[in-house]
């Protein structure tokens, strides 16, 4: 498995901070849904942290289901955490921090909600510990991340044209988790009353440079260290565009599948 690089990362996403909405589709879909889930069970927090903020949009409908509640977002990218200030128009506070390392004190928290971020971190165990800790005893931490079927037509084709050039089985597409990997982690973390399952989003685009743009677009380009194969690299994207094209295109267009994993835990 290639590392990954959280500099690449936190520059990609402060970079792309301004666009980020644009090409973001999936995503709000992901936090549409994910405010559906919350209406569905009595909570009522005083106190909100959004673990991953990006533009502010999830802790936007969480500030608007709970106008009491202190809201807090934090974001690894500054630009991000700007971006997010300005979405609630000074409705919260705002903090540049890591997961795996959050600057707040024990029980902090009565809700901790994420959307489409753990799955840029190497391993979740750290990111889940540090979440457990933060959250006040009854507290809740509910979450989204992309599961291992995400982009598989994506991923499979470039597998192929690596294959194809010579170059084995290397992989330089992020490697995402297994629901019963999240699961796992979450119990070993300490959470409780653990619940986990997965949901699927298709999005539609007119080719494989579209896709390629769109995910670039929102700062999820990869995460490896730079390839350093130059010609042969083009070559590759080439031939894993074609391969995409021919094994996967419905009446001309490009279908994109993300695996949506979604789950509960509580500090009990």
């Amino acid at each position: 498995m290639v590392p990954i690089d959280r500099r690449r990362v936190r520059f990609a996403f402060d970079r792309h901070a301004v666009e980020y909405d644009r090409y973001a589709c999936v995503q709000q879909r992901v936090v549409t849904r994910f405010i559906e889930l919350i209406q569905d069970e009595y909570l009522q927090p005083a106190r909100v942290l959004d673990i991953g903020t990006g533009t502010g949009r999830l802790l936007e409908s969480i500030a608007a289901r709970y106008p009491e509640a202190l809201m807090v977002g934090m974001d690894m990218a500054c630009a991000m955490s700007r971006t997010a200030r300005d979405t609630l128009r000074g409705r919260g506070l705002f903090v540049t921090a890591d997961a795996e390392q959050l600057p707040f004190t024990d029980g902090s928290f009565d809700l901790v909600a994420s959307t489409s971020t753990f799955q840029w971190l190497e391993s979740l165990d750290a990111a889940y510990r540090e979440t457990w800790r933060i959250l006040a005893p009854g507290g809740t931490f509910r979450f989204a991340l992309f599961g291992e079927k995400t982009l598989y037509e994506l991923r499979s084709s470039y597998r192929r044209a690596c294959m194809a050039a010579g170059q084995g089985e290397e992989n330089r597409t992020h490697i995402f988790l297994a629901a019963s990997a999240v699961e796992a982690a979450l119990l070993r973390s300490g959470f409780a009353s653990c619940r986990v399952w997965s949901e699927f989003e298709t999005e539609i685009y007119p080719d494989v440079p579209a896709l390629l743009r769109a995910i670039r677009g929102v700062g999820a380009g990869t995460t490896s260290p730079p390839s350093t194969r130059g010609l042969a690299e083009r070559r590759i994207m080439l031939d894993m565009m074609e391969i995409y094209r021919r094994e996967f295109s419905v009446r001309g267009r490009i279908p994109a599948t993300y695996e949506v994993i979604y789950g509960v835990g509580r500090r009990e």
